[in-house]
């Protein structure tokens, strides 16, 4: 779960039977040596459940945690410049392969390919330029 105003990210447990959810950790999507005004945007966990990652506007990256397949904790692995001003919006592709950012305020959507072994973000091309992108949706094949 995403806190938006004061950018941390809550890790809960899910209850399948009451459909609850648990809060057990919390963390900031800043790294701490940070000083200033920012807002998170988004949260999205991989397709495997390894790692999530979360942007952050006004620090203008996306930081990537990894998650203990034994107890679901989360730490932080990285923060990846986003390659543009305000990440709106994030997304993954439908094979997990290459995660696009939505830069708001400089008119682009970026696109990053995924480390599968590390979870880490290294800048693909700029896939669009277009007028403050906010959304990100995939269409599946015909």
């Amino acid at each position: 779960m995403l806190n938006e105003l004061d950018s941390t990210v809550l890790a809960c447990r899910f209850d399948a039977g009451s459909g609850a959810l648990a809060p057990f950790q919390i963390l900031s999507s800043l790294p701490d040596t940070f000083v200033g005004d920012s807002r998170a945007s988004e949260i999205e966990v991989s397709r495997d459940g390894r790692f999530v990652y979360a942007p952050n506007r006004g620090y203008d990256s996306v930081a990537i945690f990894a998650v203990d397949e034994g107890t679901g904790r989360l730490s932080p692995v990285a923060w990846q410049e986003s390659a543009g001003k305000t990440p709106r919006f994030f997304a993954l592709d439908p094979t997990g392969r290459r995660l696009f950012v939505a830069n708001e305020d400089s008119d682009t959507i970026v696109a990053f390919d995924v480390d599968q072994d590390t979870g880490a973000l290294t800048i693909a091309e700029t896939a669009a330029q277009v007028g403050s992108p906010t959304c990100i949706l995939f269409r599946a094949a015909p």
